[in-house]
């Protein structure tokens, strides 16, 4: 008699490059993480999060909004409303809550802590990625004062002491922008940008099926 022996779980390694002020990196989380959920256990996926600024040059106060994507991207008052209807909708089909943002900020210190969090582990990473989309495009809170990323720092379960003195530093910044330019040197110009198993790319905030059918097929599991 022969044994069968199972066929181990598939693994996906995804990296999940994106800046907290980026809608549609929101709305592409949202949906990743439900096409993940869907499923289950039949592939183990490992999910990290990497740092893109979508800024890196803005100013400590940060911009109006309306002004400064008509100045980057040449969008008129009609287009710009659109847009944020359009993202309403999107976000609302997977969960994630657009409400009226008067500013546009600079991110770095947000993705030090994110990095600080992912040291900690990757739920504690997860939970502030969360915390920190949802303080910027739900609660219209300013993402680039150290006082407001401690305070959602704790909201997410970390130690908002230690938020605080990170925050003070300049620690993890040498790490963060070594990452930025690694993805950069990858070729990464725009967010969200989900690499798989570091191969296969996907960009933009896709639908929840888009998600799943891609996981699958690279995970081979019908």
């Amino acid at each position: 008699m022969s044994s069968s022996i199972p066929n181990p779980t598939p693994r996906v390694k995804i990296d999940f490059v994106s800046d907290v002020v980026c809608p549609w990196c929101a709305v592409g989380l949202n949906a990743l993480e439900q096409a993940i959920a869907r499923i289950g256990d039949e592939v183990e996926i490992e999910l990290h999060f990497q740092p893109f600024e979508l800024n890196p040059q803005m100013a400590p106060e940060g911009e109006n909004i309306d002004e400064h994507l008509a100045h980057k991207y040449g969008l008129g008052a009609q287009q710009l409303a659109q847009n944020r209807e359009a993202l309403r909708q999107r976000g609302a089909a997977v969960g994630f809550q657009f409400n009226t943002r008067d500013r546009i900020y600079n991110t770095f210190d947000a993705h030090r802590l994110l990095h600080w969090a992912g040291v900690q582990g990757p739920e504690q990473e997860r939970a502030l990625k969360h915390a920190l989309l949802k303080a910027y495009f739900t609660d219209g809170r300013d993402i680039s004062s150290r006082e407001a990323l401690a305070a959602v720092a704790v909201e997410a379960g970390l130690d908002g002491g230690r938020a605080k003195a990170l925050l003070a530093s300049d620690e993890y910044a040498d790490a963060v922008r070594a990452q930025e330019r690694f993805y950069q040197g990858q070729g990464i110009r725009a967010v969200p940008s989900v690499i798989i198993n570091d191969r296969h790319l996907i960009q933009g905030g896709q639908p929840v099926e888009q998600f799943e059918a891609a996981l699958r097929q690279i995970a081979g599991v019908a």
